[in-house]
């Protein structure tokens, strides 16, 4: 084991105390300043912060003080590499990826927040292998299905692009395009406490074919999950593949248990409302994930890029693109 790797096992405060969260669109100026205190020592306003239950764990302000002395052996922090805010458990997450100036690794910082703003967990720790995006031989690939956004609502691209920083599908070979959509209002994704399925934005909302074809797999009896909680044995959830010929098949997941209105072997048009946003499967808060691939198996077939047409990015037309990490999309007419 280097010095490094013996440094990261005292590095690591994973200290979740449980309780409500009330959404603040502050999270992720929250979390920058946070880390911003501890880099310059100022822990005295960071042990305030801290729940309760997270100082005992800790013991005291010494052991801050201990892991921020290690932490300078990195050196400066030299480059941001992501700063993403996610719900999880009734919890507010702001994760900063990071590099430093005396370690190859990206360095992984995240807060966890309650509902009263103190930090519930504090994490530090290495991605010692830095993910990479999955090797394809379809990165040139345009597809020949004119497909539109599979919604006439604004959604928000959570994960999306070409870039493992960007997305994290694409360390994923057959997901290697794929997409996590979900809605945002005043920076967050759920009113409320954010408990129930139906104080997110985008739970319930219509989903829609992205273009012309033939419904070869429906799943419609998965649960949706309680928020914060996720059902791996059944990753996709509820979902619809669609064929549209030429090899070019569309899959959207995690739709909501019992709403699906298609059925196999049905031919649908684009704009047919095919079910319901939801929560079903591997997910830990109502979203679509979508995918283009080359095949009806979800888990087996290629992934392919998808270019979608006609559609708004931050209110800016496109004619043809594809959506990346950060952007509100939505079709510029609506789908027929």
């Amino acid at each position: 084991m280097t010095v490094f790797a013996k440094m990261m096992a005292l590095l690591v405060l994973s200290l979740l105390a449980f309780g409500g969260l009330a959404a603040t669109q502050d999270t992720r100026q929250e979390g920058a300043s946070l880390t911003s205190q501890f880099y310059q020592g100022h822990l005295d306003a960071l042990w305030e912060r801290m729940a309760p239950k997270t100082q005992e764990a800790l013991g005291s302000k010494q052991r801050l003080v201990a892991v921020r002395e290690q932490i300078l052996a990195w050196g400066e922090e030299t480059e941001v590499l992501s700063e993403t805010v996610s719900t999880h458990g009734g919890h507010e997450i702001y994760l900063r990826q990071v590099r430093f100036k005396n370690t190859p690794d990206i360095v992984a910082i995240t807060w966890t927040f309650d509902g009263q703003g103190k930090v519930v967990a504090f994490t530090i720790r290495p991605q010692q292998t830095s993910p990479q995006p999955a090797a394809s031989e379809r990165l040139d690939y345009k597809n020949r299905t004119l497909l539109q956004l599979p919604f006439s609502d604004e959604f928000y691209v959570f994960w999306g692009g070409r870039s493992v920083e960007q997305n994290y599908h694409a360390a994923h070979a057959t997901q290697r395009f794929a997409m996590d959509l979900l809605v945002l209002q005043d920076g967050s994704s759920h009113g409320g406490e954010g408990s129930r399925n139906e104080d997110y934005f985008c739970f319930g909302k219509p989903i829609l074919a992205p273009a012309d074809g033939r419904v070869v797999e429906v799943i419609d009896g998965v649960a949706d999950n309680v928020p914060g909680e996720m059902n791996p044995s059944q990753p996709t959830g509820n979902r619809v593949v669609i064929d549209h010929g030429n090899d070019e098949y569309s899959v959207l997941a995690h739709l909501r248990q019992g709403s699906v209105r298609v059925t196999k072997g049905q031919a649908v048009r684009t704009g047919t409302q095919l079910a319901d946003c939801g929560n079903s499967g591997n997910s830990s808060e109502a979203h679509l994930h979508y995918q283009l691939q080359a095949g009806p198996e979800f888990g087996k077939a290629t992934a392919l890029p998808a270019q979608f047409s006609n559609y708004l990015a931050d209110d800016k037309p496109v004619a043809l693109g594809e959506p990346v990490k950060g952007q509100r999309i939505r079709q510029a007419t609506p789908a027929p």
